[in-house]
């Protein structure tokens, strides 16, 4: 049996329902506590990143063998009771990149340029083309935090525009080949040397809270700040101030530490303007969704073989 909680590409829901008895309920990430009643010979977990597999969850989930997770972020899935368990974890790694990749770049692009938030000033009757004009991203500096393939592919498309790349990663090696055009930084000097920064690592007691109110005053003024990666690697408040006070150019927030966002969660951010908010999708395309979709339901049906 498998249990889809997230959507995913109908038509490979059909795969999988033709080759096992399989219930899709796209929306029952919302309803967690209905969840485990549901588990009873589930041999396969279909997820995105808002169902929370805990370790009282396969505990009670004898049966279950495969968690297929809909993306690559895996901090709502307990890896270590899968592992006990002997639970195979399996992302779809690779599969939305690209979607991140161009999320990135598009929102550089929009939060430089600072002509594409006018709407507002325009439809009451404003004409403003001196606050309008912006920056070009050809030859700014992009900096990244983590060096990653989601990083990797951001930095290729930045290249293409002719924008400078540096990034910081603790964790890939000095002699990787992915080094070559890329300036290799320290994360102080990412942050202070950079037009643009993106974020691209995972949330871990090490990277909560990293871009914080210490680490916005190390940014240049105007630069441009990207968190697509997750909610609490950038501390919401402090950014917020940092954006009030108009140090920073711009930020784009697509990952938040309360999802979905709240309205009073979102309270700290009203009527900032150089300021994009979208729901966690910058990974979610028409595009990778079926890519993302594809791969995981072949995935798991050969491990069910």
């Amino acid at each position: 049996m498998i249990l889809i909680t997230e959507f995913m590409d109908e038509s490979e829901v059909e795969r999988l329902s033709a080759a096992h008895p399989t219930t899709y309920a796209p929306d029952l990430a919302d309803r967690q506590a209905e969840i485990p009643a549901l588990m009873a010979g589930v041999r396969a977990l279909i997820v995105r990143n808002r169902t929370k597999v805990t370790a009282a969850l396969i505990a009670a989930t004898p049966d279950l063998r495969v968690v297929g997770r809909l993306g690559v972020g895996l901090d709502n899935i307990d890896l270590d009771a899968c592992r006990g368990a002997g639970v195979e974890v399996i992302p779809a790694t690779g599969a939305n990149t690209l979607s991140v990749a161009e999320y990135v770049v598009t929102n550089a692009l929009v939060l430089l340029r600072n002509a594409y938030l006018a709407r507002n000033a325009m439809e009451a009757g404003a004409w403003p083309r001196s606050q309008c004009s912006g920056r070009e991203v050809a030859g700014r500096k992009l900096g990244l935090v983590g060096f990653g393939a989601i990083a990797r592919e951001t930095a290729r498309l930045a290249k293409a525009l002719g924008m400078e790349v540096c990034a910081f990663d603790p964790i890939v090696s000095q002699d990787d080949p992915a080094w070559t055009g890329i300036e290799r930084l320290s994360f102080d000097d990412v942050l202070g040397g950079s037009d643009v920064i993106s974020l691209h690592v995972p949330l871990t007691p090490q990277t909560h809270h990293m871009i914080n109110a210490a680490r916005l005053t190390q940014m240049r003024e105007g630069a441009v700040l990207i968190n697509a990666a997750r909610g609490g690697v950038v501390d919401e408040d402090a950014l917020a101030s940092a954006l009030r006070d108009g140090r920073l150019g711009g930020a784009a927030l697509d990952v938040f530490e309360t999802e979905p966002l709240t309205a009073e969660a979102a309270q700290i951010f009203r009527g900032i303007g150089n300021l994009i908010l979208t729901p966690h999708i910058a990974g979610v395309t028409d595009d990778s969704n079926t890519r993302v979709s594809k791969m995981i339901a072949d995935l798991v049906l050969d491990r069910l073989q």
